[in-house]
């Protein structure tokens, strides 16, 4: 029988809307409310009861298959849609309430632990051939469509960010930037608000995201982790909040 997650219908921003479901459903298996073996409703019922569009319960819910926590189905009939498959324990729990304090986080903090944490993941992929970037490379691909809404691009921003972390093969890390990607995406969705001239800042980011996989690539560790750190710091810039210590 499928399980309806425990909240009041309030419509969300679409900027934040996806981690609307992804947290209330977070919530419930930490909790014990949604257990293995419990069906989530239908995409349509979930969008409904969580007040946001349909692509972002998809969102949530390819999160959390990624993660391991839910096996979706594609047709009709009883093994359709989403079913729980594994309830959070021991470091999945700690990574999944990782995720809802960071909310709380200091800005400042969240930024500068990015730049201690892809500084490592840059320089672990330049200097270990055998690590592959294909993921980063289709995420990349992806984002150089040029009908992407800001919401959209900033969203494939955030997975190509985690993809390169999980690539690094540095599971910690790995972790680490899956528990802050809420925390992470909500302040460049917030700070794309602030720049005036958007079509220009995705241009100049595609162009980043392109020269850091490039140095990578390349084997060249120290561009990489030069590259990144820019780039994070420049985003931080352009939207207008104060650039964090070094």
């Amino acid at each position: 029988m499928a399980s309806t997650p425990t909240t009041t219908p309030v419509a969300a921003p679409a900027a934040r809307a996806w981690r609307v479901v992804l947290e209330r459903i977070e919530t419930d298996l930490l909790d014990g409310t949604l257990q293995p073996g419990d069906r989530l409703p239908p995409e349509r019922e979930l969008a409904a009861t969580l007040g946001v569009g349909r692509s972002s319960v998809r969102e949530a819910l390819r999160v959390l298959e990624v993660m391991g926590l839910i096996r979706t189905g594609t047709g009709s009939g009883p093994t359709s849609g989403a079913i729980i498959i594994a309830t959070p324990r021991g470091g999945m729990s700690a990574l999944l309430r990782l995720q809802v304090a960071a909310q709380g986080f200091p800005l400042d903090d969240v930024v500068s632990t990015r730049l201690v944490l892809e500084s490592a993941v840059v320089h672990a992929l330049a200097t270990d051939p055998a690590r592959s970037t294909d993921a980063a490379h289709a995420v990349v691909d992806a984002m150089d469509a040029d009908d992407l809404t800001p919401s959209e691009f900033l969203a494939l921003d955030a997975q190509l960010h985690l993809a390169l972390a999980e690539a690094s093969g540095n599971v910690v890390i790995a972790a680490m930037m899956a528990g802050l990607r809420t925390a992470i995406e909500s302040y460049v969705q917030q700070g794309a608000a602030r720049i005036r001239d958007w079509e220009a800042a995705a241009a100049r980011l595609r162009r980043e995201h392109h020269a850091i996989l490039d140095a990578v690539d390349a084997g060249d560790a120290g561009l990489a982790r030069e590259l990144v750190h820019d780039h994070i710091t420049g985003y931080y810039a352009q939207a207008g909040l104060a650039r964090p210590a070094d």
